[in-house]
């Protein structure tokens, strides 16, 4: 078992058949309240991968977070139309620690998600 929670993504872009490089992707603790905490954020990689968007954070308690991916700026840099400007996907981590990787496939009309491994 992890001694830390643990959240990586990976944006693949189902269109083109390959990795969504530099997507901002911003993680959030979404209080009790429903008032949004920033936690961390980052940029994906050639891979499409953000490996550690939570692993600085060895205290990160369970409850509601939000993964925002701002996808507009990467269909316009390849100058591809978009109906979506940013994907955001809420979910919940338990309070043990663990790894939680949320992976974003998508095209330009349309996107889907799950949690992997």
């Amino acid at each position: 078992m992890n001694d830390r929670t643990t959240i990586s993504t990976h944006v693949l872009d189902t269109a083109l058949g390959q990795a969504a490089p530099g997507i901002s992707v911003m993680l959030e603790r979404i209080e009790t309240d429903g008032t949004h905490r920033h936690v961390s954020s980052g940029v994906t990689d050639a891979d499409g991968r953000i490996v550690g968007l939570a692993s600085a954070h060895a205290n990160l308690p369970g409850g509601s977070y939000r993964l925002t991916f701002d996808i507009e700026p990467y269909f316009r840099a390849m100058q591809r139309a978009t109906f979506y400007t940013r994907v955001q996907v809420d979910f919940r981590i338990a309070g043990e620690p663990q790894h939680y990787h949320v992976p974003l496939l998508l095209s330009p009309f349309g996107y889907s998600t799950y949690r992997g491994t």
